[in-house]
């Protein structure tokens, strides 16, 4: 496989190079866009997308923990898509740039996993 898909592309990506990306759900409405990728670092494997929503130039700007297992990638539009409504994500737990949640803590990892349907 590494033959047919030589240096980094859709197999091993730099994470800054999907920062910024739109995300779109599976209507093809755009839900915002990825601003970071945490990494859970004793394990050394991807824990988290942050989704940013709405808000001007960061300010007012609303952030989701997607689990990365939710996001597919799309190779031909160049984006990521989650299978949500945009109901859903603007039910779901948020938090704003100064206000992060422990990202460490296990019950609140189960209970965001769950929320989008993802086992971790």
């Amino acid at each position: 496989m590494a033959s047919l898909h030589p240096g980094p592309g859709p197999f091993v990506m730099a994470c800054d190079s999907l920062a910024g990306d739109v995300v779109v759900n599976d209507a093809q409405e755009e839900l915002g866009t990825l601003g970071h990728v945490m990494i859970d670092v004793p394990s050394g494997t991807i824990a988290y997308a942050v989704l940013a929503c709405g808000g001007v130039f960061g300010i007012g700007e609303k952030l989701f923990a997607i689990p990365w297992r939710a996001l597919t990638l799309d190779e031909e539009r160049h984006c990521l898509v989650l299978d949500v409504s945009r109901q859903r994500l603007d039910a779901a737990p948020g938090f704003d740039k100064d206000h992060w949640p422990s990202m460490a803590d296990p019950t609140w990892a189960r209970q965001v996993h769950d929320y989008f349907g993802v086992h971790p």
